[in-house]
């Protein structure tokens, strides 16, 4: 072997060293941490690129006349990295519930995560102790749970579950290790988290977070986020067509991507003009309406994924990180809908409305 062979060989596992911790999960957690809290601090539009040009805290409440806007801003989020845009979902419907729940306010410089998954087994209890609620046990899928200051909770009580107000600076809170071991989404940084006697603050009564319109409302954003990822994950389909003008396979994936992608984005702008027009659910549309355009945007997703998937093989998974990492993130997070159970749940309140007449989708 040459001197400059042996050279390069001594070299070359310290590069593939340096290349594997810049993806490591660890890595790849910092980084959508850093970009996490610099957009929730950041006070003008300049400083919060990908916020639609303005800052977090003036993204649009659900239901405000603006909320076609606010989808915009997760959209766009999604389109650039399906960690942020989970993290900045979080915040943002932390924002939302706090306003419509108890008409408060997050402080500057905080950043809220939502913490309300309720899986089987044991989970999250709450007791009242000389006028103190304090929490005890684990809470799992906790995204931003080394990154997020504040959380929205929800946790067991003698009565029924309540959504709670917790700083996550207690001594108390403990992400746990080894419990989110994710490579999709692994930014999210999700793992269970460990309360013992932290002190908290209840948010409305017995299912107050539950039964409120702004809980379907707040399923529309995740959606937003997801179609953006889904966007995304097509740019290798949408270039690989520009470079092959007579490739008509590769046309008709792409036809067919982007008439699912196209349409998806219709139908959300759509609700939310709906959920404008009728922010407290004097209809009862929202159930419906969220069910129906969550299980499309999944749908779609699962299809762009197939389609560019088979139309650019293998390059674009093996030589394009960030159409990898993308997605590897949205094969993970469009798991938040619950496949058939939930097309089971809307085909039951579809049983009731027969009527098929153009428009009855309110």
């Amino acid at each position: 072997m040459s001197g400059d062979a042996a050279s390069s060989a001594s070299t070359a596992p310290e590069q593939d060293d340096d290349v594997e911790a810049a993806g490591s999960p660890q890595a790849v957690r910092a980084a959508v941490a850093d970009r996490f809290t610099a957009l929730t601090r950041a006070v003008d539009a300049a400083a919060a690129p990908g916020l639609g040009g303005r800052p977090i805290a003036e993204v649009p409440l659900p239901g405000s006349g603006r909320t076609a806007d606010r989808f915009r801003v997760l959209y766009e989020l999604g389109r650039e990295d399906l960690c942020v845009a989970r993290l900045v979902e979080g915040h943002l419907d932390a924002v939302a519930i706090l306003d419509e729940i108890a008409g408060d306010r997050t402080a500057p410089g905080e950043r809220w995560g939502v913490w309300a998954a309720q899986p089987p087994g044991p989970g999250l209890t709450a007791r009242e102790s000389g006028g103190v609620w304090l929490l005890d046990g684990v809470k799992p899928y906790c995204s931003g749970a080394h990154s997020c200051t504040h959380a929205l909770v929800t946790a067991d009580t003698a009565d029924g579950r309540v959504l709670f107000a917790v700083r996550l600076g207690q001594d108390g809170v403990r992400p746990v290790p080894g419990t989110w071991q994710a490579v999709g989404m692994a930014g999210s940084d999700t793992p269970g988290v460990a309360f013992t006697g932290v002190e908290a603050v209840p948010v409305g009564g017995v299912d107050a977070y539950l039964d409120r319109p702004g809980f379907e409302h707040g399923g529309l954003g995740v959606a937003a986020c997801w179609l953006g990822g889904a966007r995304a994950a097509a740019a290798p389909l949408y270039a690989a067509a520009g470079k092959r003008p007579g490739d008509t396979v590769t046309a008709a994936h792409l036809g067919a991507v982007d008439t699912l992608l196209s349409s998806a984005e219709t139908v959300l702008i759509r609700a939310a003009g709906d959920v404008d027009a009728d922010p407290p659910d004097a209809l009862g549309g929202a159930r419906t309406r969220t069910l129906r355009v969550r299980a499309l945007v999944e749908h779609v997703c699962t299809e762009v994924l197939a389609h560019t998937g088979r139309a650019t093989g293998a390059g674009p998974l093996c030589h394009d990180a960030r159409h990898a990492r993308t997605v590897a993130d949205l094969t993970v997070y469009v798991r938040q809908h619950h496949a058939e159970h939930d097309l089971a749940v809307l085909g039951g309140l579809a049983a009731g409305r027969q009527d098929g007449a153009l428009g009855s989708a309110r």
